[in-house]
């Protein structure tokens, strides 16, 4: 397992992060616990959570699976492990997260109380990494990061990120930062898959030259490049429960990742893995762990047992010709998640 600087912090992690959305809803404590057991085993040092988890969110759970981690985290020390969190985003914007009574937000005092209830929750006195799981760009950026900052010096945290933001954001922060003499983001943790390669675009280059690294989550596109949405939509696939009994919001989102293109573009990704004899599952890791600007590579099972196709991609760099002929998928069937 190789391992990779967080930007121009001082943290070093695996090439592969253990994400941990399922824990509680697709996974139970057990699973879960096994889970990182096996990770750790592996050489996975870097786990990544947030305080909303586990998916789809729920006020009645909202919270569990930082506890469940916590729980995990107290039985070795704490310096072992890299542990990553993140405050929800603004309540009013595309999704109004189910906590603090659907009133959140990315000031003093909801950045407050977040940090102190995922500390709790973890049972640790400080944080490697505290990211905005989501941006709010109509209010001041300098509000958030004067508070993110203080974070930093006081302890509590470690480096700071972002997450589903764009090259917009990101330039907002790091001009913020330099100008008002604050801590600056390290990463940048975003959606981002043989699927979905736009931040391969403008982000790329703002993370190059800004010595920011991309955290890239959902490398299997939601499971898409698995096959297992090929034949139509599988019972008890999360997409599916989705597209058959979630709300719009769900429902759009599921429509993003499957669809016409994205399974035309699957079965193509597919047929390379076969000509390599190799799992798609690892194919689509190690195409994601192999860009210059990403730092390590966030990965989500259920099970432990799903585990072994994903370690495979660990210390594997795919060859020239390989890397040609997803790139000609992806310029033959052009923005699949649009």
């Amino acid at each position: 397992m190789e391992k990779r600087r967080l930007g121009e912090s001082g943290i070093v992690v695996s090439e592969i992060c253990m994400g941990t959305m399922t824990f509680g809803t697709q996974a139970d404590k057990k699973e879960s616990f096994q889970i990182m057991n096996d990770s750790v085993e592996a050489g996975i040092d870097f786990f990544d959570t947030a305080e909303v988890y586990p998916v789809p969110p729920s006020e009645e759970l909202a919270g569990l699976t930082e506890k469940w981690v916590g729980e995990w985290l107290a039985d070795r020390p704490r310096e072992s492990v890299i542990i990553a969190s993140k405050i929800a985003g603004a309540a009013h914007g595309w999704f109004c997260p189910p906590i603090r009574h659907g009133k959140a937000a990315l000031d003093r005092v909801h950045l407050r109380k977040a940090l102190e209830g995922s500390l709790q929750r973890l049972g640790t006195d400080y944080l490697d990494l505290y990211q905005v799981h989501w941006p709010d760009h109509g209010m001041r950026a300098a509000d958030t990061l004067e508070v993110l900052d203080e974070f930093v010096k006081e302890g509590k945290v470690r480096a700071i990120g972002l997450s589903n933001d764009n090259s917009y954001g990101v330039m907002k922060s790091l001009w913020t930062s330099e100008m008002e003499g604050l801590t600056r983001i390290d990463t940048v943790q975003n959606n981002f898959s043989l699927n979905n390669r736009r931040d391969e675009h403008e982000l790329a280059e703002c993370l190059r030259r800004e010595q920011v690294s991309l955290l890239p989550y959902s490398p299997l596109a939601g499971g898409v490049l698995t096959g297992k949405y090929n034949d139509g939509v599988p019972e008890g696939a999360r997409f599916s429960e989705y597209l058959n009994h979630g709300g719009l919001r769900q429902k759009a989102m599921a429509s993003r990742f499957v669809n016409e293109k994205s399974i035309a573009s699957t079965r193509r990704f597919m047929e390379i893995a076969a000509d390599l004899q190799m799992d798609v599952t690892t194919l689509a890791t190690a195409w994601s762990k192999q860009h210059d600007f990403v730092a390590s590579t966030i990965v989500g099972v259920s099970s432990a047992s799903q585990m072994a196709p994903i370690l495979k991609a660990a210390g594997l760099v795919l060859d020239d010709a390989t890397m040609k002929k997803l790139d000609r998928v992806t310029d033959e069937i052009l923005y699949p998640m649009g």
